[in-house]
């Protein structure tokens, strides 16, 4: 038996040594129908040897924060281990004046590059438009893990919820396709972006291994065969800790730089003839009788076409009243290179989720470090309290790494729906307006795929992003504001639940 928050709250609710290459070179600027200049060409995204002790250049939500050993705690806030370990990169302006174009994005993430470089892809003229920094959100500063499933929808649930042919074409959505477009792109505009191969989710409870039969059976049936289930005593092949009892060993999974993933889009988007411009945050929407008119503090852009929404922050815009969903924080650190080969901690070198409540997540990274992840708060947590947290955690998964150190730690914030399902919504305007939030902590792959699916609707190529739009999603009433009173709560009683029936699986 499995419960999760989604069933629960549901009851309660009724980068290469290249070297850094530097901001000063000069980039290719070409005229649009405005009269504006925009960049045409920018520096490919490289992958430095290690990292490099720098000031983050990213502006990010005051909320969060970037924590490194040697930083001087009175100077800039360090950069994050994505950030510190990618060369130099060009900051774009901000939007110069009144434009038009066919589509505005907002949001410079994963989802608005990946939305913005298809349609660019197949001629459109687009805008994108960030608040901060192309990648200053949780596109860059997630775990880098990619999976299948939508959200915290999987196999198993899918097929609960829907037609058998609805699960197995959703499935293939969000599974095979999405792991196969990052590799088109990477291979197609030419970027690295340390993609690998390979996903494991193992069991910290022997019931537990139920579940994961349960879920491999699932995706079986819809005609996925890249997971097989391994016992305790094949996992030493993959994984030396002693805490766990068997693993789901997902060929089809993987991971990624996040970050060099989402600079090589907008690298392709940009050589498209895209415009990006940053520090440019939507201040409103209007609808007018020749489109629709995105109105910030520097000018106006009207979108002939359609509007993109691909920042949970914003999309109250499309649903007015209150939202789907719920922020909540995260953390991610990275170990300076280890004292041992990290080979002789994961000899497959394959990313790894757990089947706790809390997950612990962790992989690989170059340069001989481990990154590691975990926790889900409704408030932020200092660095110091982050830290000692993920220390012994390591420290009970890998006993053998004694006196484990952080060289960088840093926090997040993604966001949860209700029923652990991606919101996707899209309005009748006849300029639409598109809204993508909900990711659930699980959302690298899917991003790029559903701005792909995004692209399609909006210049016809299928209905798949339409497949998207028929869940139910309950409305959480004050949703900026009750994260650190139920999250909290939440979690409490799904921890409870876990004491009583251990052999459940109970994930947040």
């Amino acid at each position: 038996m499995t419960l999760d928050r989604r069933e629960f709250m549901l009851k309660m609710a009724g980068i290469s040594g290249m070297g850094i290459m530097s901001t000063s070179i000069p980039l290719l600027t070409a005229v649009n129908s405005s009269g504006a200049e925009y960049t045409t060409d920018i520096p490919k995204p490289v992958l430095l040897r290690d990292t490099r002790n720098t000031a983050t250049r990213l502006g990010i939500d005051p909320r969060i924060w970037n924590w490194h050993r040697d930083a001087d705690t009175s100077a800039a806030m360090p950069a994050n281990y994505y950030e510190a370990s990618l060369s130099e990169w060009p900051e774009f302006g901000r939007l110069p004046a009144d434009q038009t174009c066919d589509v505005v994005i907002i949001g410079g993430g994963l989802l608005g590059a990946s939305t913005a470089l298809h349609l660019a892809e197949a001629g459109l003229d687009v805008i994108v438009i960030e608040k901060d920094n192309v990648g200053s959100g949780a596109s860059g500063r997630n775990g880098g893990q990619i999976t299948p499933g939508l959200a915290r929808w999987d196999a198993a649930t899918m097929m609960s919820h829907l037609s058998t042919d609805e699960a197995r074409r959703l499935w293939h959505f969000c599974g095979a396709e999405a792991m196969e477009l990052i590799d088109d792109l990477s291979a197609r505009h030419n970027f690295a972006c340390e993609r690998k191969r390979g996903h494991m989710t193992t069991a910290v409870h022997a019931g537990h291994m139920g579940y994961l039969v349960e879920n491999a059976d699932a995706r079986k049936e819809l005609g996925d065969p890249a997971v097989r289930i391994i016992g305790s005593h094949e996992l030493k092949d993959y994984i030396r800790s002693d805490i766990y009892y068997g693993a789901a060993v997902d060929s089809g999974g993987g991971q990624v730089h996040p970050l060099a993933l989402l600079r090589g889009l907008v690298y392709g988007f940009i050589r498209k003839g895209g415009r990006i411009y940053e520090k440019t945050a939507m201040q409103g929407l209007e609808k007018t009788p020749s489109g629709a008119v995105v109105t910030t503090h520097y000018g106006t852009i009207k979108a002939r076409k359609a509007v993109v929404l691909a920042v949970h922050s914003y999309t109250s815009w499309l649903l007015p009243n209150h939202s789907t969903t719920m922020p909540f924080f995260t953390y991610v650190a990275v170990t300076p290179p280890l004292p041992m080969d990290v080979r002789e901690l994961l000899p497959a070198d394959m990313p790894v989720y757990d089947t706790q409540l809390q997950i612990d997540y962790y992989r690989a990274v170059r340069d001989n470090r481990l990154l590691f992840g975990g926790q889900g708060t409704g408030n932020s947590w200092s660095p110091r309290d982050v830290n000692n947290y993920l220390l012994d955690r390591i420290r009970t998964v890998f006993p053998q790494l004694q006196d484990p150190e952080l060289e960088y730690s840093w926090s997040g914030i993604s966001d949860i729906t209700i029923n652990g399902v991606t919101d996707c919504r899209k309005n009748d305007d006849p300029v639409p307006v598109y809204a993508v939030h909900g990711w659930n902590g699980h959302g690298v792959a899917q991003t790029v795929r559903i701005g792909k699916a995004v692209s399609d609707d909006v210049t016809g190529r299928n209905d798949d992003f339409l497949m998207l739009t028929h869940f139910e999603h309950k409305q959480i009433p004050l949703n900026n504001y009750i994260g650190p009173v139920v999250i909290p709560l939440v979690k409490g009683a799904l921890g409870l639940k876990s004491m009583l029936t251990p052999a459940d699986v109970v994930s947040f």
